[in-house]
């Protein structure tokens, strides 16, 4: 990594401390303080064996997606490559908006899968995770409005993840039904760059769009291994979160499933700014969540968003931070 990529990095990290310092000086201190800690390490352990297992997961999910296109890799080699990956994406500002090339890129040198090879797994296993995602939280938005629990304020949310299931309907389908005339506008759109980059060539990206068309192709032939990959998925995302509703109950608070299924959900369209990991903006996300359908004090939903993330993020970051390094040895 260069000085700026690390600069740029422990930029977005020191933004989101202070964010997240204004906030508990906002609901205050020692109240969070204090709710912090009545915090029960063995709940927190459990929220934190949840997350390790929603990792394993999404691992197996990947390796399912990998064995379609011909990849036969050790699940032990792929799990270690996923928490790098994930790792990359965790501190990396706006990584989880976009980090499925550089995920591509370190699966395709970890493993005997192409790069095109790998980026299409990689596009369809987060399109999986994102389906299952958004289906959670439609469907547990559908529960709350049945039973009329869902507060006004909040319409603008229910809106946001109704109008992000339409737009992932939308994209798939137009990527999909056109893909030749997407495949086209790419190409038209590389041949100026072309001219100035000596090593970019239309040629060269028509044979790479080929490749990943051909990748798609394998992928989309075999439905009995993506409804199995798309389970691990659904699988995955309960056990990430778990960890909410167990973070409340490390607190002795007790949050309806419905509510933490919601609360995630919503939460990560947050995920999507210019910090590592979403890390301020999804805190502040989830206690306006939690005060406005729980009914907490600002205090104790903060403590139990800082609870969650430290036990999905910051932990997923620490063991993702040691894969990185065996794969930095490995390599």
């Amino acid at each position: 990594m260069s000085r700026s990529q690390v600069g740029r990095i422990a930029a977005g990290f020191a933004v989101a401390g202070v964010l997240l310092a204004v906030i508990a000086a906002g609901v205050g201190v020692d109240e969070v303080r204090g709710a912090l800690a009545t915090a029960s390490p063995g709940w927190l352990l459990a929220a934190c064996c949840s997350m390790c297992l929603c990792l394993c997961l999404w691992t197996r999910s990947w390796q399912v997606i990998l064995g379609v296109t011909g990849v036969d890799e050790s699940y032990r080699t792929l799990l270690v490559t996923y928490a790098a990956a994930t790792f990359a994406n965790y501190v990396t500002p706006m990584g989880q908006a976009g980090g499925e090339p550089f995920i591509a890129y370190v699966l395709s040198r970890e493993t005997a899968a192409s790069y095109e090879e790998s980026l299409a797994s990689v596009v369809t296993a987060d399109l999986l995770n994102l389906i299952a995602s958004v289906g959670m939280a439609l469907l547990s938005l559908g529960v709350l409005v049945w039973r009329s629990e869902l507060p006004t304020a909040l319409a603008p949310v229910a809106g946001g993840l109704v109008v992000a299931a339409a737009g992932v309907l939308a994209v798939a389908t137009v990527a999909i039904r056109f893909r030749a005339t997407v495949e086209r506008s790419l190409t038209k759109l590389v041949a100026p760059i072309g001219r100035l980059v000596p090593r970019l060539t239309v040629d060269g990206v028509r044979e790479r769009l080929a490749e990943l068309r051909a990748a798609f192709d394998r992928l989309a032939a075999d439905p009995r291994a993506l409804g199995w990959a798309f389970a691990f998925s659904v699988l995955g995302w309960t056990l990430f979160v778990l960890p909410l509703f167990l973070a409340g109950r490390a607190l002795g608070l007790a949050v309806d499933p419905v509510v933490v299924s919601f609360a995630v959900s919503a939460s990560m369209l947050a995920g999507y700014v210019p910090s590592p990991g979403g890390l301020g903006s999804i805190e502040v996300a989830l206690t306006a969540l939690l005060v406005a359908l729980v009914g907490l004090s600002s205090a104790n939903a903060y403590a139990v968003a800082l609870l969650y993330r430290l036990t999905t993020y910051w932990f997923a970051v620490v063991v993702g931070g040691l894969a990185a390094l065996a794969v930095v040895r490995r390599q």
